[in-house]
C-alpha cells in the first residue's frame, strides 16, 4: 500500500470514527492490531476488542481532524476528540503492517487556560 493509499484510509478511518460508524472505523486495523492508551495504562489486543471497546462508550463523541502527517508505516493524526461536549486535544500514531494498523498509541490532553507570563509572544488560536 503507497502512502496516498494509506492517507485515503486514515481519512476514512476519521470520517467513521465520527459518524459513529463501527465497522467502517474498525476495517483500518489488523486482526491482531494492540491500541495502548499510555495515560490510563490500558492495553487492547485484538481488532474485535478495540471495536467492541468503542461501542461500549457510553458518551456522546466526535471528531475534528487537525492534522495528518505520515511516511512509510508511521502516521501521526492530531486531532480534537469531544466527548460530550468535553474537547480532548488527541494524538494517535499508527504503525502500518501489509497495509493495515499493527499498533496505535493514543494521548489525550485537556485545555487548560494561556500562561500571562508569556502573553506578549503569543498568538491565539481559533
Amino acid at each position: 500500500m503507497d502512502e496516498n493509499e494509506i492517507r485515503k484510509a486514515l481519512d476514512r478511518h476519521w470520517a467513521a470514527s465520527d459518524a459513529n460508524d463501527f465497522d467502517v472505523e474498525h476495517d483500518i486495523y489488523e486482526e491482531d492490531a494492540v491500541l495502548e492508551y499510555p495515560q490510563s495504562g490500558e492495553r487492547i489486543r485484538g481488532r474485535s476488542n478495540i471495536q467492541a471497546s468503542r461501542i461500549a462508550q457510553p458518551n456522546s463523541k466526535r471528531f475534528t481532524v487537525r492534522r495528518i502527517v505520515g511516511a512509510g508505516n508511521l502516521w501521526i493524526t492530531e486531532f480534537v476528540l469531544t466527548y460530550d461536549d468535553s474537547p480532548s486535544y488527541s494524538v494517535s500514531i499508527m504503525e502500518f503492517r501489509d497495509g493495515r494498523v499493527s499498533r496505535e498509541t493514543q494521548y489525550f490532553g485537556a485545555p487548560f487556560a494561556p500562561g500571562p507570563s508569556r502573553a506578549q509572544w503569543v498568538e491565539r488560536m481559533g
